[in-house]
């Protein structure tokens, strides 16, 4: 985009960030800085994909985040309103018909962790966050204005996805294409058997990959809870080992996230059983997600090799119902 340069006009929306300096974080669905204030206040900016989510669905996500931080006693991030009193904005640097929402948030200290042993204590703390997010949403009422995206089987795998079609994604060529094609149904098939029923499937972060945590002394926090929505409590796992599904250290992790996670809320044997089809749904989502975000610096850094490693975790998948490597 050439509107950046004008970023600084959006500032005026808050008096909190008056003269503040604006510096590019991350551009994954979104566009996110940090700014920093003459008074030496930091902040960050999420300035939202047009067209991704309604005003009333970014309402919902915040709604749910504080009520985590209210009821859950969870760390959520804390989004600041207004001058108007509101917490999603409008981007007054761009034209109507490319029209963007904002929202501003406390910044955080912490650092997002690495891919490497020392992940084991990481994936426990997350699994206790995501069993208690879980159980908070089994006794919550939402708002009864409330829209958050639902993803389904149908809604990752067909081809107009919410993220893209991953038949279109870099190097599906023909004999990945039909590994893929048999992955495709035989995941539409075990999530069918399995169903939706309340104890399995409800409101869930989605998103919880090593970008989306903050590690500060020892303890893991999550942050960025824009892909919340309705799906497999089992996914917030599958999410969490984004881009390295194929590493030899998951089950590891799997099981610390177990741990950690029947430490808050009962995840029985069934539910145990699916997450191998977890992480292959997720990591089918990813392969979408790669070629419909080809802008992204992530998106091309995984595009040479991602398909193809997908196709090979998925013919293991098929014979012997895991990802492990044995």
């Amino acid at each position: 985009m050439t509107e950046w340069h004008e970023l600084e006009k959006a500032f005026g929306l808050w008096p909190e960030t008056a003269g503040a300096r604006a510096h590019l974080l991350n551009l994954s669905e979104n566009h996110t800085f940090r700014l920093d204030t003459p008074a030496g206040k930091k902040f960050v900016l999420r300035v939202h994909r047009p067209t991704y989510h309604s005003q009333l669905a970014i309402e919902s996500e915040l709604a749910w985040m504080r009520a985590l931080r209210a009821e859950a006693g969870l760390f959520t991030p804390q989004p600041i309103p207004g001058l108007n009193g509101q917490d999603v904005q409008i981007a007054p640097f761009i034209s109507e018909s490319d029209q963007r929402h904002m929202v501003l948030f406390a910044f955080e200290e912490g650092e997002e962790p690495e891919e490497d042993e020392g992940l084991a204590l990481v994936f426990a703390q997350l699994g206790e966050l995501a069993a208690r997010c879980h159980s908070h949403v089994e006794g919550w009422t939402p708002p009864s204005r409330f829209e958050r995206q639902i993803w389904t089987e149908g809604a990752i795998l067909d081809a107009d996805a919410i993220w893209g079609d991953w038949r279109e994604a870099p190097n599906v060529r023909d004999d990945i294409r039909a590994v893929l094609d048999r992955l495709d149904q035989q995941l539409r098939k075990n999530l069918g058997q399995y169903g939706q029923q309340s104890d399995r499937f409800g409101l869930i972060h989605a998103d919880m990959r090593l970008a989306n945590l903050l590690v500060e002394n020892g303890t893991t926090r999550l942050i960025d809870f824009d892909d919340c929505g309705f799906c497999w409590f089992g996914y917030d796992f599958a999410a969490a080992v984004s881009f390295f599904e194929d590493s030899p250290l998951v089950p590891q992790l799997r099981n610390a996230w177990l741990q950690g996670y029947r430490k808050f809320r009962a995840f029985g044997a069934e539910h145990e059983a699916m997450l191998d089809t977890m992480v292959m749904l997720r990591r089918m989502a990813l392969l979408a997600w790669i070629g419909s975000h080809s802008e992204t610096e992530l998106a091309q850094s995984l595009r040479a090799d991602f398909a193809n490693i997908t196709a090979e975790m998925a013919e293991r998948f098929l014979v012997t119902g895991t990802i492990d490597r044995g």
